[in-house]
This record gives C-alpha cells, structure tokens and sequence, in this order.
C-alpha cells in the first residue's frame, strides 16, 4: 500500500469509526456525564495546587509569614484528598464505558465469523478468530485508557490553564505556542501510522490464517514434501509484518519530537522569558507556581495523552475499523411478530443446524426411531422437544449432535455437512448425567474453554444460580469432590460451562431434570441469552413453554408448532400439558 492509498484508507477508517462511535456515547451520555463530574475534582486539584504553592511563597515565607504559608500548602495538600477519592468513581464509571464495547464487539465479530461460515464457499481464514480473541481485547484495553487519558488531560490542562492565567495572563503567551505545535506535529502523524497499524493487523491476520491451515494439513504436509514451501510462506508473513513495525518505528521517532515540543519546550522558553515576565510584575512565587503547573501537571497529562493516541489510539481506530460493517443474523419471525411482506423474496437466513429426511434405526432390521423428518434451527431459535419415554428425543439429540450417524438423510451444521466441521467448534451436548471430574470448579467450568475470563466466570456463576455451591465450596478454587455433590449440582455446573461456550448450537438432554423449576427456568432463562440455536429436550412443561417452540415427538410421528398452537393441533401434547405442572402464566 503506497503512503497516499494508506493515509486515505486511515482517513476513512477513522470516518467509519466515528460514526459508528457517536451512537455508542450517546446511549450512554449518563456515563459521560457522571464521568466528567468525578473529574471536576481534578481540575480543582490542579487549580489549587500551583496557586497555592504561588501564594505560599508570596503571601508567607517571602514575606515572613511562615503561619501563612503553611496554610496554603496544607490547601494544596487538602485538595489531593477529593481527587484521590474521585478515583474510585472514575473507574466505576469507566466500566460502564469499556465493557459494554468489547461485548458489542464480540458479538459482532461472532456474527461475521457465522455468517463467513455460512456462506464461504471456500476455506474460511482465521481472521475472525483473531477478531474475537485478540482484536476484541486490544479494543477493549485501548479504549480504557484512551478515556482515562483523555479524561484527565482535558481536566488537568483545563486546571493548569486556569491557574496560569491566575497568576499572569503572560504566561499563557509563553506556554500555549509551543503545546498547540506539539499537539498539531503530533496529530498529523496519526493518518500514516494507523496505515502503518492497518497493515501490521492484516499481517498478523495472514500469519495466523496461514498457521491455522498449516496446523490442519500436517499429515497432507509431510506426505508431499510440502514443508519447504509452508516454512517459505510463513518466512514471507513474517517480513511483512517485520516492515510494518519498521514503519511504525521511524514514525513513532516524529512522535516523540512532538512529545518533546510540547511536553519540554514551554519549560525552556519559560525559563528563557523569565527576565521579560518579571519586568511586567510577575513575582517569585507565581513564577515557582507556573513551574508547578508545568512539570507536575500540564507536561504529564500531555505525555500521557500524545503517547496514548500514538500508541494505543492509532491501533484502537485500526482494529475497531475492522468490526464496522456488523453482519446482522435476523432471527425467525414468530407467530404473534409475522416478517413484513417485503422480506418475503429475501434470502433465507441460513440454518445453524439442519436434518434433511434424516432416517435412522439401531439396526437394519429394527424399526426406524426416526423416519425421514426435517429440522431447521437457525440463530437465535429455541426449540424444546417433547414425548413419552422411548419416542426417540435423546436419539434426536444425538443424531443432531453428530454422536450418532444416520442411517439415512444428511445432518448439516452452518450450511456444511457436519462430517466436515470439528464438532466442538459448532455444538455443546450436555446430558442428563453430565460428567464432572475431581478439581478446581474453575476447572470444571472452563472445561470447554479453558482460557474464559473470570469477569465471565462471575457472569456465568450469577447468571446460571451457581452462587450457593461457590459459597458451600468456599470459593471457585477450592478443590471438589465429585462424589460429594449432589445431582441437581452435578447439572448446575455442566450448565455452566454450556453457558461458557461460543459453539452456536447447544443441546440440552433433560440437562435440568434434577433441579426444582425455580433453577431450571433461571438456568434456561440465561442460556436462552446466548447466540446461536438452543434446542432442549423438555423434563416439565414449562421449558416447553419458554422456548416458544416445540416439536412433539411419538415414535416416527412429529409435530412442531408454539404450545398455544399445540392444544390445538396435538392430542399428545394436550395430554403431557395436563400431566405436567408448572406452566407459566
């Protein structure tokens, strides 16, 4: 990419993001606000404390008044106290800005990622992996301190300005020239180093597509003698991305000039302009304060700012760009919210998972447990499956899951024939016995993704209701006994790690069958919040009911509809509706 092509690709990217940006600050203008007011206490801070070390000296133990001076430094002193506490507000209302980014962000980067696998009609990259994992945290971690950067430099330069003119409108003559040539040099570095950041990104990109497929066709690798040109490739990746952290370097130099411009420079002219400033009245003490202001205060809060926006601000533009344009996966209309007649020629939303006249029997002479039935369950479906005992619910689960082969029709998950996807990337089964193993409970959560986060670890422990046993444990890393937990427990946690997962499709086999209904609708409740498709094999009547759609299943006859069609439609249903309690009102 040519210096031009990558400042005006910069340029867009940061148009891109800005727009997308202004509706996430308004929605939470509150935040903002609540924000801006913890930090009128630093720009007080500031204020007092170059005035008060001026009027200390003036007013005191210049003119002999120690008790005076004493009196103005302790103010200064005093005034650290309320800024000190606004720091826990801040970061309070920092989490308010920075988590709900990096979730959008995840989702959004989910959505891309299903609806690439839903379409592609090659190999998929592993860009959207990257997106999810670490694009998602540099955000997340480049947007918290851009915030508080930016914070405190408004509120902090606002105060030290403040006070200069408090002491000597001159002053202001002095320092103002070389900050706004500092931070205009600064800015103009912006544009080629995000292009610089946008190129590395892409290499990083390539890099990791180039060693997932690597990874997956190491047999095929070894078999043709294939391992020169892959390790070629991969050198290839790797210059690319060594050139581009060149570029970001040599630009980084002009960086730190502009640093040193408005960070150091108005100390200088300072002391240069001390005889002029002293000639038009400026006293002792209100040249020590103005020092004060610049090395205590204005100096850092621009470093801190510039050398924020020149590291992490120019990355944060780069990879936020790369989650605009958000593939929006529409859920299926529902009976009561019918689709607008308009999107009746649109294409249909492609399936999470699908059966397709799917047979299957125990053996060749055994009668079919499941006889040509057709299932479709795309993003944001949630199915229960209902029947006596024997009807074929857990075969159905298993089939659907890929546990068990068909003997006829095809199983598809995300557009593709399930043999060709790895079934842990797609599906989560949990069963009516779940399987727990002696270790940490942290352990045993993140047993289907071991590098979740404990933020979401809280989440989930809170979200499913596993607050009671983390308590009678003693904590997420004590040490368990599998032995000494009790069914309806032993479900809890294996509902908890389903609830970790990102596979889209999550299979529930009477996975709440021993706990009371007040746990199993609390626990459905939250995994019904997950992306992707829930289909749930019903243990009462009311999982029937908060799924909204449900499939009664007699032996090789089915029938699907909501449960107030159902009533009407199916005499089984009516029947294990009326034998059934605890239906939702």
């Amino acid at each position: 990419m040519s210096g031009k092509s990558g400042k005006a690709a910069a340029g867009t990217a940061l148009g891109r993001v800005a727009r997308e940006a202004r509706p996430f600050l308004r929605a939470r203008t509150r935040a903002l606000v609540r924000l801006g007011g913890w930090s009128t206490l630093e720009f007080a801070q500031t204020f007092l404390t170059g005035l008060a070390v001026a009027r200390a000296l003036d007013d005191g133990f210049l003119d002999g008044r120690t008790g005076t001076g004493l009196a103005w430094l302790a103010l200064a002193a005093l005034a650290a106290v309320p800024a000190a506490l606004a720091t826990r507000g801040v970061f309070a209302r920092l989490a308010d800005l920075v988590e709900p980014l990096r979730d959008g962000l995840v989702r959004r980067a989910s959505a891309q990622a299903l609806h690439t696998a839903l379409t592609a009609t090659g190999p998929t990259t592993a860009g959207p992996v990257s997106r999810i994992t670490h694009q998602s945290e540099i955000a997340r971690d480049g947007w918290a301190g851009l915030v508080l950067a930016l914070r405190s430099f408004v509120f902090t330069t606002a105060g030290a300005l403040a006070g200069l003119a408090a002491l000597s409108p001159r002053l202001l003559l002095v320092v103002l020239p070389p900050l706004l040539l500092g931070i205009a040099l600064f800015l103009a570095t912006l544009p080629p180093m995000a292009a610089r950041q946008r190129e590395y990104l892409g290499a990083d990109e390539d890099f990791a597509a180039h060693a997932g497929r690597a990874a997956a066709a190491l047999r095929d690798i070894a078999a043709t003698g294939g391992a020169a040109r892959t390790v070629a490739e991969a050198e290839r990746n790797v210059r690319v991305q060594a050139t581009a952290a060149r570029a970001l370097a040599r630009w980084a130099g002009v960086r730190v000039l502009a640093l040193a411009i408005c960070g150091r420079l108005p100390v200088l002219l300072l002391l240069f302009a001390i005889p002029w400033l002293t000639r038009h009245g400026l006293t002792g003490g209100a040249l020590v304060g103005a020092f004060t202001y610049l090395t205590f205060s204005l100096g850092p809060a621009v470093y801190a700012l510039l050398s924020l926006i020149g590291t992490a601000g120019g990355r944060l533009v780069v990879v936020l760009d790369r989650f605009t344009g958000p593939v929006r996966l529409p859920a299926p209309p529902t009976a009561s919210a019918p689709a607008p007649a308009a999107r009746a020629t649109a294409a249909p939303v492609p399936a999470v998972a699908e059966l397709r006249s799917v047979d299957f029997a125990y053996g060749p002479a055994a009668r079919p447990v499941l006889d040509r039935l057709d299932l479709t369950l795309r993003p944001g479906d949630r199915l229960a499956v209902v029947g006596p005992s024997g009807s074929g619910k857990s075969t159905l689960a298993s089939v659907l899951a890929g546990v068990a082969a068909p003997t006829g029709g095809e199983v598809r998950w995300l557009g593709r024939p399930a043999g060709e996807l790895d079934p842990t990337a797609v599906r989560t089964l949990l069963p009516q016995q779940p399987y727990v193993f002696s270790g940490t409970l942290r352990d045993n959560l993140r047993y289907l993704r071991p590098k979740a986060r404990d933020r979401e670890l809280s989440a989930t422990v809170a979200a499913i209701g596993l607050d009671a046993l983390v308590e009678r444990l003693g904590g997420l890393d004590t040490p368990l006994d599998p032995r000494r937990l009790s069914p309806g427990e032993r479900q809890l946690v294996a509902l908890g790690r389903a609830h970790l997962t990102t596979a889209p499709l999550l299979i529930l086999d009477e996975a709440t069958s021993e706990l009371d209904p007040e746990a199993e609708a609390r626990a459905e409740g939250a995994l019904a919040e997950r992306a992707g498709a829930v289909l749930t094999i019903a243990h009462r009547i009311g999982s029937a009911y908060r799924a909204g759609r449900v499939l009664v299943m007699d032996g090789t006859r089915t029938v699907e509809g909501t449960p107030a069609e159902l009533l009407d439609r199916s005499a089984l249903f009516r029947d294990l509706a009326g034998r059934w309690s605890h239906i939702p009102g």
